[in-house]
């Protein structure tokens, strides 16, 4: 695949990485009340939720604000785990398993843009 067309994918996937982690970041920091039974499906406690759902919020507008910016290899793979995590607490919550798979995107934009960018060989490579 030419350069040019390298360029305008990897634009792409930034752009979908952006979209999802602001908007997911900015509802943490509303504090959505619909997330906080995903807290306590796995033993976090209702106060606690909502102690960390700011905090959650603030990483993931960074992890936006990374990946429009400079996507640093560590911080796709955080992203990539992350939203893996999150879309898979739902059906942990009693969800259906389709709520997961409709989230599918929110990790694999992440992944491939991580695999375009290349996988670390080495530390310095994984913040980069």
């Amino acid at each position: 695949m030419e350069q040019e067309n390298l360029k305008k994918i990897e634009w792409i996937l930034r752009i979908a990485v952006f979209g999802t982690f602001l908007g997911h970041g900015v509802f943490a920091l509303l504090g959505k009340q619909s997330w906080i039974p995903y807290f306590t499906s796995v033993g976090i406690s209702e106060a606690n939720a909502i102690v960390l759902l700011p905090l959650i919020g603030v990483l993931d507008i960074l992890v936006a604000v990374s990946a429009l910016i400079k996507p640093i290899r560590a911080i796709l793979i955080w992203a990539s785990v992350w939203a893996f995590a999150t879309a898979l607490i739902r059906p942990i919550a009693g969800e259906p398993v389709w709520d997961f798979v409709e989230r599918t995107a929110n990790w694999a934009a992440p992944l491939a843009l991580l695999y375009l960018r290349g996988l670390p060989k080495n530390l310095k490579e994984f913040f980069s």
